[in-house]
């Protein structure tokens, strides 16, 4: 066995818990600086993987369209990236005259304290998750959605009607697409009978939702793949931010570390909305096993949980990313058309066909 499933991350947490209330007197106080050591952890690993993520985009951009990508700052354009965060920072963040500057500035913390709520049921490897909810799979549909008041917020309060127009678009292809999410998610609750994230990824120890499914199953997982890619406003779903039309749609008026706000967001639920489709439908941190073929599930208990997690989100972000370059971006009527007189029916009926597979036990 390896040793990141022999090293427990909640006997970590156990260890630092008892540390800390033997060494404070108040348990109140060891629970808030507790949240405070999660929350910096995340922040540290949330910010490199945005780099990466970044850098990852403009690679693929490049090998889509048969060029480079960046390759002058750094190894292979490696610090691309650091260089353009750079002249984000140096940038002067401009507040309009005319806007509800409150609003303004709180709309980009609205939206990235969204994203990274999300990330708290996921589990990045065999006891390696922030908080193990049992109505995990509720918990991330519901928080999930929060974030389109913050796009709202920000669009509202720009006071510019190309704002305004973006965040409207985006809040009806958000509360559009959220449903297709939903009934996509229903099927594996459905199928492991448990909102909790840890029971779905243990449901998958002999085999993958997407293969043990059969052909319901991978419709989900494609419905949810595209649904989510529009939910999370990326191309070519991206009309909340339509260059030639909106000029850059809510976050118009937005410069600076609160424009690097929207962007970190952007990746951060790129990440989320790829970590989810693995861990529902391609097992999450489990290795890949074949039923009771012992020798080979031996084998594949030797690669890292967390490594198992990483390849098959970062498969997923493949996709998606591949999605920005290769089809052209839809009108606001084909956007809507898309979901309400397909994606959503076919949801619907698939979601039938799940319970049916479930109550006759179907599935492998």
């Amino acid at each position: 066995m390896n040793l990141l499933l022999m090293v427990s991350f909640s006997s970590i947490a156990g260890g630092i818990h008892h540390w800390l209330v033997s060494n404070i007197a108040s348990e109140l106080l060891a629970k808030v600086i507790e949240m405070v050591i999660a929350g910096v952890a995340l922040l540290l690993f949330l910010v490199p993987l945005c780099f990466v993520l970044g850098y990852m985009e403009r690679k693929v951009a490049g090998f889509m369209q048969m060029r480079y990508g960046p390759n002058r700052v750094g190894p292979y354009g490696s610090l691309q990236i650091v260089a353009d965060t750079v002249k984000l920072l140096m940038k002067e963040g401009l507040t309009p005259t005319g806007s509800d500057k409150f609003l303004f500035n709180l709309a980009p913390v609205i939206v990235v304290v969204t994203c990274m709520l999300v990330i708290a049921p996921i589990a990045f490897a065999k006891d390696f998750q922030l908080w193990d909810i049992n109505i995990g799979v509720l918990y991330v549909s519901a928080i999930s959605s929060l974030a389109v008041i913050g796009i709202l917020m920000a669009g509202w309060s720009s006071y510019n009607k190309y704002s305004l127009l973006g965040a409207m678009r985006s809040g009806a292809q958000i509360v559009s697409y959220e449903l297709s999410v939903g009934l996509s998610l229903i099927s594996i609750v459905i199928l492991t009978g448990s909102l909790k994230m840890s029971d779905i990824v243990m449901s998958q120890e002999t085999g993958w939702w997407i293969f043990r499914g059969h052909l319901p199953v991978l419709i989900s997982f494609v419905i949810f793949v595209i649904a989510s890619t529009a939910e999370i406003n990326r191309a070519p779903f991206d009309l909340a931010e339509a260059e030639q039309e909106l000029t850059a749609g809510f976050h118009t008026e937005y410069a600076g570390m609160k424009f690097a706000m929207f962007l970190l967001a952007e990746y951060i639920n790129l990440f989320v909305v790829s970590a989810i489709a693995a861990t529902l439908f391609l097992g999450g941190w489990m290795p890949f096993h074949i039923g009771h073929w012992e020798a080979f599930n031996h084998i594949m208990d030797y690669v890292p949980s967390s490594l198992w997690f990483l390849s098959k989100t970062f498969f997923v972000i493949f996709i998606i990313m591949q999605f920005r370059w290769t089809f052209p971006r839809l009108r606001v009527d084909q956007l809507l058309t898309l979901e309400w007189k397909y994606l959503l029916p076919i949801s619907m009926v698939n979601t039938i066909l799940v319970t049916v597979m479930a109550i006759m036990g179907w599935h492998f």
